[in-house]
This record gives structure tokens, C-alpha cells and sequence, in this order.
């Protein structure tokens, strides 16, 4: 059986995990370049 003291050491190292993978997904969100959209030809379409 999980112990009280190892059960919130998962609870700390869970959230702590998801706070990381947050920030990090936020970092590759933010600095992302944005591409052109496509034509249903494949190329990128001229916007004027």
C-alpha cells in the first residue's frame, strides 16, 4: 500500500512535471513562426 508521505511526493513531482511541460509548450507557442496558408494546390497563396 502508498504511504501519505509517498503519495504527496507523486502529488509534487505530477504537478511540478505538468508545470514544466506548460511553460515549455507556452515557450515553443509564443516563439513559433507563423506560416503562409495553403491552397488546396499545395503552394502558398498570394494575399494582396
Amino acid at each position: 500500500m502508498i504511504t501519505d508521505s509517498e503519495l504527496y511526493s507523486l502529488a509534487i513531482f505530477l504537478g511540478s512535471a505538468a508545470m514544466v511541460l506548460i511553460i515549455i509548450y507556452h515557450f515553443f507557442e509564443v516563439n513559433a513562426k507563423d506560416q503562409p496558408p495553403v491552397n488546396a494546390k499545395g503552394s502558398a497563396s498570394k494575399l494582396k
